[in-house]
């Protein structure tokens, strides 16, 4: 009966809507910082990624925890999708680098990177830090013009991250070709 009580009061604390604070249509705080991708540590700039296509930025509260470890599983699964509308994947999270190069490898399968906030600036730039310093599970799609054109945030639920984000590059993907249609040659 305590466990339950417990859960449901931390459950509340943490209830809050469905959206993250940084509206479409901003600019994207640039950022870059210590990654890790198939347990390789490399240097993730927001902006060199962006020359590439959009970012789909999403942040988790701690490796190897249940719902972090699905969803960056989920990322992984997707990744082939995303890379074929042009999009780049990275996620973020206050783990140490160490940590980060193991979950790199076993729960996003060597896919994508993640990168490593220990002073937690990239997650306060994109309002996304929780109680005690975790980070708030928040994605963003940013075009490459480096504009947010999607936020969400599911504080418990990982599951519609890829879903949402999948469905908000897509639909930029396709802007993006009835642009080049309609303009001349």
């Amino acid at each position: 009966m305590k466990r339950g009580l417990l859960y449901t009061l931390v459950a509340s604390l943490f209830a809050l809507p469905a959206q993250a604070a940084l509206t479409n249509g901003v600019a994207a705080p640039t950022f870059t910082t210590q990654a890790s991708m198939a347990g390789q540590e490399f240097t993730f700039s927001l902006t060199e990624a962006l020359k590439t296509g959009p970012v789909v930025l999403f942040f988790y509260p701690k490796a190897f925890t249940s719902g972090c470890t699905v969803e960056a599983h989920d990322f992984a699964e997707a990744t082939g999708e995303f890379k074929a509308y042009g999009a780049t994947i990275i996620g973020i999270s206050g783990d140490n680098i160490e940590t980060l190069n193991r979950f790199s490898v076993s729960a996003c399968q060597s896919k994508f990177p993640v990168g490593a906030d220990r002073d937690r600036k990239i997650m306060k730039a994109y309002d996304a830090v929780m109680l005690l310093s975790y980070a708030r599970r928040t994605s963003y799609v940013i075009a490459p013009d480096g504009k947010i054109i999607y936020s969400y945030t599911a504080l418990l639920s990982p599951e519609k991250h890829v879903t949402n984000t999948m469905a908000a590059v897509k639909k930029w993907h396709e802007a993006q070709k009835l642009t080049a249609q309609a303009t001349p040659p």
